[in-house]
């Protein structure tokens, strides 16, 4: 007789995840994913909306990973970054109402332990593969085939300590202090510009002109 005990640990686990998304979501205001053109944000807080050390320009996303909006943004974003050789500095703002968004994050997370790279790839398998995982179930069996295939043993327990969800709420509330109201929120940032530091690309179809100007303004810094 096959014993069943593996199966019903491994529905404990998820079950345990789901109540922690839950208690996530209970303690956070609602958000919205984006449908047409938003408003612009309400900045409050802009100690983030800048690149990293070493760079002039860079594109500083909040993504959730269960936002269809976010998986038709994530081709552009990528194709921006590469063409144009500038960070895409990627944070997290999983929305309330998404039920397995919060644990792809800390699967990214877990990837990202193993190369920065590496937690990338898997963001953006997950939005390429979106539409066909419809619960933690799925998300679990995706990772876990998509861990093997690059030659990694997801573990049973991906964030014993609770480390990695920490990393995602941080993310969260870094958003939160910013003022962002609905996912992807993307800016075009820059560091000792002729102009704006950020500009929101509220009109995506702008990006490639928002970063020129932006390369424009900071030309000789």
């Amino acid at each position: 007789m096959i014993s069943s005990r593996p199966r019903f640990l491994r529905l404990l686990s998820q079950s345990l995840l789901a109540l922690a998304a839950v208690a996530f979501v209970a303690s956070t205001p609602a958000a919205r994913a984006q449908y047409g053109a938003p408003p612009p944000t309400q900045v409050h807080d802009a100690s983030a909306l800048r690149p990293p050390v070493g760079a002039r320009v860079a594109i500083v996303e909040f993504d959730d990973m269960e936002c269809p909006d976010c998986a038709r943004a994530n081709p552009l974003l990528m194709e921006a970054s590469a063409r144009y050789h500038i960070p895409w500095v990627r944070h997290d703002f999983p929305l309330p109402f998404h039920p397995w968004s919060f644990q792809a994050a800390v699967n990214a997370r877990w990837f990202d332990t193993k190369s920065k790279a590496l937690g990338d790839e898997y963001r953006n398998a997950v939005f390429a593969n979106q539409p066909s995982i419809t619960s933690l179930e799925v998300l679990r069996q995706f990772t876990e085939k998509w861990a093997a295939d690059h030659k990694l043993q997801l573990p049973f327990a991906i964030d014993p300590e609770g480390k990695l969800a920490a990393l995602v709420k941080a993310d969260y509330a870094l958003g939160q202090r910013i003022g962002i109201e609905h996912t992807p929120t993307i800016w075009v940032v820059t560091r000792q510009s002729k102009g704006a530091p950020f500009v929101e690309v509220v009109d995506r179809s702008r990006l490639y002109q928002l970063i020129d100007q932006a390369i424009a303004d900071t030309s000789g810094k």
